[in-house]
Formats: structure tokens, sequence, C-alpha cells
């Protein structure tokens, strides 16, 4: 036959007040609240969160622009037609050669946008972009 023997555990020593030295105080214990730790961001984490946020609004402009000048130029562009200078001709003649009912003065700014010419001197044979009048 077996036998089994069984130990008991030791008794705890029971717990006796002690003595505190003089000038020691013993302060209640407080519950320690359990806060999730604050979010705390390096040097360099706040770098690349700039970059992105930067990169971001960056975008977002650019497809802003994209699609206003899309629809600049197909709905309200103007359309353009090709004209050779003649020998003696100057900008005004061009102008109201091409708009006669409007301000010769508008139209000579116009070809000066539309063909980025500094100066209102022409050579014979240069090529010019000419807006076409509205009908």
């Amino acid at each position: 036959m077996s036998t089994a023997t069984m130990t008991r555990p030791a008794p705890r020593p029971a717990l006796r007040p002690v003595a505190l030295p003089a000038g020691l105080r013993l302060e209640p214990v407080r519950a320690v609240s359990r806060r999730a730790p604050r979010l705390r961001l390096t040097r360099r984490g706040r770098l690349v969160l700039l970059v992105l946020c930067s990169l971001i609004l960056l975008a977002i402009i650019s497809v802003g622009r994209a699609g206003s000048q899309a629809a600049t130029a197909t709905e309200t562009g103007p359309t353009l037609q090709q004209t050779t200078v003649q020998p003696g001709e100057t900008l005004w003649a061009v102008a109201q050669r091409i708009a006669p009912d409007n301000d010769p003065r508008q139209v000579v700014a116009q070809i000066r946008r539309i063909n980025n010419l500094t100066s209102s001197g022409l050579q014979a044979g240069q090529q010019l972009l000419l807006p076409v009048p509205a009908r």
C-alpha cells in the first residue's frame, strides 16, 4: 500500500507594530490613476509629420489648379489664328485689321500677351498668333 503524506504550509508570522525613528512619518497610500501615457513626438517625428502635411496640402492645391486651368482653357479660351507680318506692318495695324470694332489698345495688349512679346516692334516674316474675335 502506498501512503500519502500531506504537509501544511508554515504559519505566517503575525504583523507587529514597528517603532519608527523620530521625525519619520508614514503617509497613507493614495490610489494611483492609470492614465494612458502622453503621445510624445521626437524631432524626427515632427519633421516627418510636417513634410507629410506639406505634401498633402501641395497635392490639394495642384489638383485644384489643374482642374481650374483645364476648365478655363476649354470653356473660355480664345481660338487663335496664325498670320505672317508683312513689311511695314505694326501691332496697331494688325489689331485694327483683325478687330476693327474693338479698342486697338486692348487687342495689342492681348496679342503681346499671347505671343510673349516684350516690345511692340515687329519684323517682316514674323509669325504671330492672333485671337479670333467673337462674332
